[in-house]
């Protein structure tokens, strides 16, 4: 059906959208959360699904795709987030065809659909009479039409059209019964928008930050270079900046940008949705040909409070290289955005690329690591498998010929097992006790030196995180802009905390002066907030609680520990990419630096803070010499560990479920077969057999089990009171 809006309804649109970047209206208060009316009914079940296009099958077959759907146990369906084109094929002319068909089809097979706003990539329309829609770039150059994200999310042409598709499209599907929420844009990033608009934007925020220009050209040391900015007219573009602490500052800006146009969309959903109905955006991370590490251009934790509940696409390897690290961190991320709650894995792969075609086994496998971090949804991108452009390749549960195969077949079990188990594992809570603490900013002023640090921020990060992982020692992810007390935690881990105010580092010093374990690692303190290295010994604020200093570094070439202090061997002792040679002032030395020409200089400190404990690192080790520390601090700090020593390709995940039980999942992440012993009585939730203390579980090649142990030692759970659960209800 064909829908027209009047053209005239946005005619004073741009005049004031350009007022609100131009007076910068994305401070705190503009971008504060939206709170719902009307609290929205998140899932009470774990829901399972795929991203769904009508508008790419082949044929009309969407019947019979629902029937299938219905068949493997998937619940709900994502669509219409890629669609602007279709939906849309003339300024204010709508066609809901396609979208009234999708929801037609999941409701009569019971199944929930997610409407996507479909404003991340721009109709050809728009991009003919807006040119100036299409983002220009650090380079100076106006993007080209044909890739999607391509445009500048704070041009007012861009906005104008972007809340007509909006409000047309929630206005058309909100009182649908199988509509459940909405998903703001899609993967939101500012796309380096930094043409003239945008820079304007970022002079009017800074003169409201630093009210004295003689303030800011000392933060930021412009003097060097001649580049002093002496009135506000002479304010130069950031695109050319050779200035850390200029071009980190315009980077927080643009990650203000997405949480703004987040919050904007938010509000717009939220005024013409249903009550009841959801709000939620699709976060991604940063990308080493599939999902790594903490996202540089968003602020996760900021963005997510303008949400109901954080999603996240989390690509990862698979085939010998399936780990389960990437699932993990990914869901350690998203379930610490918003203190713990649950959150829904909007994508992730069924066969994705060529190399990422699963095992037997692993698409099972891979949908419970997610459950087992806290995910209340598991869906695949996509359903099918496009016939046309870039991702030709990227397969989905079915391949081209729209037929059962074995991935579909697989994920029929997950479906049906979920049928059962649904309402019972959903909702589940974790009370760790480490976790690892992040920044963007300090990710801004570490990579803005990687060149000399032998690697960037996550590369750091990851390491630190995967060891944990491989010692089945579960973390939460908490940040600058956490609200989660920090005595929470027994141990913190904080990987190369480059810039950081005093009063952050303040904060983490505190919580180990109140008796809490910190470790910090090299380039921890270097610089002030403002990228501006500290006028002190290092590690600046660090220092005094570490009980520890250094003048001088170096990129360490030939270096070991002295006497291999942690019994990794020879090959795994080694020193690589940065070496500080801390001198202690009150902390005991954990490790030396071995070395013909170097003095035997402390590589590693510990030092007694008030009732707790700082120790810091000063270079970067091996992988399996991360794993030796992080035990030592683990065992130090009290951690609660496995008792039975499971250890990678055995993977112990736990939480509490809604009925008070504690539940463990077991994942085999290797192609030999796997033992773990109980320590607790229960059930084994997929086979649907009680088990006994002191019992083992045997797994297969990639192979997963679920254990919900009994309360007291009784042999009761919860697991009968599910068995009938209607899935996505």
């Amino acid at each position: 059906m064909i829908h027209k809006q009047p053209r005239q309804f946005y005619s004073n649109y741009r005049r004031g959208l350009d007022i609100m970047i131009s007076s910068l209206l994305i401070s705190a208060a503009a971008t504060a959360a939206v709170a719902s009316s009307t609290p929205p009914r998140l899932p009470d079940t774990i829901l399972y699904g795929a991203a769904y296009y009508d508008e790419y099958t082949p044929v009309d077959r969407i019947a019979e795709d629902a029937r299938m759907m219905r068949i493997a146990g998937i619940t709900v369906v994502r669509i219409a987030e890629s669609t602007w084109g279709t939906l849309e094929p003339r300024p204010g002319v709508f066609d809901f065809g396609h979208v009234d068909r999708m929801l037609a089809a999941m409701h009569r097979e019971g199944i929930k659909v997610i409407v996507g706003t479909p404003t991340y990539a721009v109709p050809t329309w728009l991009a003919r009479e807006h040119p100036n829609v299409l983002v220009v770039k650090s380079d100076g150059v106006r993007a080209q039409y044909g890739p999607r994200q391509n445009m500048d999310i704070t041009d007012p042409d861009y906005r104008a059209a972007a809340e007509r598709v909006i409000v047309a499209l929630v206005d058309h599907v909100k009182d649908h019964p199988a509509v459940i929420g909405y998903q703001l844009d899609n993967e939101t990033k500012a796309y380096g928008t930094s043409g003239p608009n945008v820079q304007a934007a970022f002079v009017e925020r800074m003169k409201r930050k630093w009210p004295n220009l003689d303030a800011l050209n000392s933060a930021w040391g412009l003097d060097y270079w001649s580049n002093r900015i002496n009135t506000w007219k002479d304010f130069p573009s950031t695109n050319g900046s050779i200035n850390a602490s200029m071009s980190n500052a315009f980077s927080a800006f643009q990650r203000e940008l997405v949480t703004e146009f987040l919050a904007w969309q938010a509000q717009i959903v939220r005024t013409h949705a249903r009550p009841g109905q959801f709000v939620t955006q699709n976060f991604d991370f940063a990308w080493r040909g599939y999902s790594y590490g903490i996202q540089p251009e968003v602020d996760h934790w900021k963005a997510a409070k303008s949400l109901d509940i954080a999603s996240v696409d989390i690509y990862h390897p698979t085939q010998d290289k399936l780990t389960g690290a990437e699932i993990a961190f990914g869901g350690d991320v998203a379930r610490s955005m918003r203190n713990g709650q649950s959150y829904l894995v909007m994508e992730t792969q069924a066969q994705g690329f060529p190399h990422w075609t699963p095992y037997p086994g692993q698409l099972r496998l891979q949908a419970f690591s997610h459950l087992a971090s806290g995910a209340q949804m598991v869906m695949y991108w996509h359903w099918a498998t496009t016939a046309n452009a870039a991702e030709t390749y990227w397969r989905g549960l079915l391949t081209q010929d729209y037929k059962p195969n074995p991935v579909y077949l697989e994920a029929a079990t997950v479906g049906n097992d979920l049928r059962r188990l649904g309402r019972l594992l959903a909702g589940m809570t974790k009370r760790n006790e480490v976790a690892i603490y992040v920044s963007n900013t300090a990710q801004s002023g570490f990579d803005s030196f990687s060149n000399v640090s032998g690697g960037d921020y996550n590369q750091v990060l990851r390491p630190f995180y995967d060891a944990l992982y491989r010692m089945n020692v579960e973390v939460d992810i908490v940040s600058p802009n956490s609200t989660v007390p920090l005595d929470n935690y027994k141990l913190i881990v904080v990987p190369a905390l480059y810039a950081a105010s005093d009063a952050e580092i303040a904060k983490l010093n505190d919580y180990a002066r109140r008796g809490g374990h910190l470790l910090y690692t090299f380039k921890s303190g270097f610089s002030d907030e403002n990228t501006k290295v500290r006028y002190t010994r290092q590690p600046g604020a660090i220092a005094e609680a570490a009980g520890v200093s250094y003048q001088l570094f170096a990129t360490p070439e030939g270096v070991t520990l002295d006497g291999d202090p942690f019994g990794v061997g020879e090959e795994n002792n080694r020193v690589r990419w940065w070496m500080e040679r801390l001198r202690p002032t009150t902390a005991a030395v954990v490790a030396r630096y071995q070395h013909p020409s170097w003095p035997a200089d402390a590589a590693m400190t510990r030092n007694v803070w008030g009732k707790g404990e700082v120790s810091y690192l000063g270079f970067m080790p091996s992988d399996v010499l991360i794993e030796k520390i992080l035990d030592g601090a683990v065992t130090r700090a009290g951690v609660t560990k496995l008792p039975n020593g499971a250890r990678f390709p055995l993977i112990v995940r736990s939480g509490t479920l809604r009925n008070g039980h504690r539940v463990r999942y077991v994942m085999n992440y290797s192609a030999k077969p796997q033992r773990l012993t109980l320590e607790k009585s229960g059930v084994d939730l997929l086979k649907g057999r009680a088990v006994a203390g002191g019992q083992n579980v045997d797994l297969g090649p990639w192979d997963v089990a679920i254990i919900e142990e009994a309360n007291n030692g009784s042999s009761e759970t919860g697991a009968a009171h599910d068995t009938s659960a209607e899935a996505g209800s």
